[in-house]
């Protein structure tokens, strides 16, 4: 139980390192948020594939690639369905849309991209949580270990986004903890859960994957392109894959 519970901080204390490095680093220029954004969306990249859709595929039982193609385009579809509510969820940034109107859609983005994290941050602390609670001590610190990796530039990233839509550091700082601490329930609903989460994560697995994929896709790349710096941002992403490419294999 205690290595469950250092886990569980570990994973979600990633995100407020990350998010502590964003802040400290908050005045950058337009190329350098469109350079990181795209070694995050090289990571999310890395992390959809690699740590969520193809272990889907091999936990998805039966028709793992039914369950899996099935959850990535669930995951696509609700994040498309969650774009359309975004709008109603200004209130909680704290931002005046009234007095600043040209926010209202860098804001709507912002938001999709941060409930993006957070819905991928769920099943990934499952996984976690899951393989404590098999007894498969070894796998569970190896994805925890890869999954804490990935969490602090995840948190770098929201950071800027959020500063430049008018949401004002303190509130920042604590959207991005929500975001970590839903991998902190995560996961211990793996652990005390494992014969429902063991069925049901193949599913959540893949879901997630889709949600990162829709994101990366409708907001990360045409972000980082938009600004003039399309090859900077394409090599940066792939930088981003490779990095938790090596991170996986050396880990596994």
């Amino acid at each position: 139980m205690e290595y469950v519970l250092l886990t569980a901080l570990g994973v979600g204390g990633s995100t407020a390192v990350g998010a502590l490095i964003g802040l400290i680093f908050k005045k950058t220029s337009h190329k350098f948020n469109d350079i990181v954004l795209s070694f995050a969306a090289g990571v999310m990249l890395a992390a959809a594939v690699l740590g969520l859709i193809i272990p889907s595929l091999e936990y998805g039982g039966k028709y793992p690639l039914a369950v899996t193609v099935i959850g990535i385009f669930c995951g696509a579809v609700c994040l498309n369905l969650i774009d359309k509510i975004v709008p109603h969820l200004h209130k909680m940034t704290g931002v005046d849309i009234e007095a600043h109107p040209d926010k209202t859609e860098q804001l709507s983005k912002v938001l999709l991209f941060v409930i993006a994290i957070a819905i991928h941050n769920l099943p990934e602390g499952i996984a976690a949580g899951v393989g404590f609670g098999t007894g498969d001590m070894a796998q569970a610190l190896t994805v925890a270990g890869g999954i804490a990796l990935q969490n602090i530039p995840e948190g770098m990233v929201i950071i800027a986004p959020m500063l430049a839509s008018g949401i004002n550091a303190k509130r920042t700082l604590g959207i991005a903890l929500l975001t970590g601490a839903v991998e902190v329930v995560g996961t211990f609903i793996g652990y005390f859960a494992v014969s429902i989460s063991a069925s049901v994560l193949p599913f959540a697995l893949a879901f997630a994957g889709g949600t990162m994929l829709y994101v990366i896709s409708d907001e990360m790349i045409p972000e980082t392109h938009a600004h003039g710096n399309e090859t900077g941002a394409t090599y940066t992403l792939l930088l981003g894959f490779c990095v938790m490419l090596v991170f996986d294999v050396l880990l596994g």
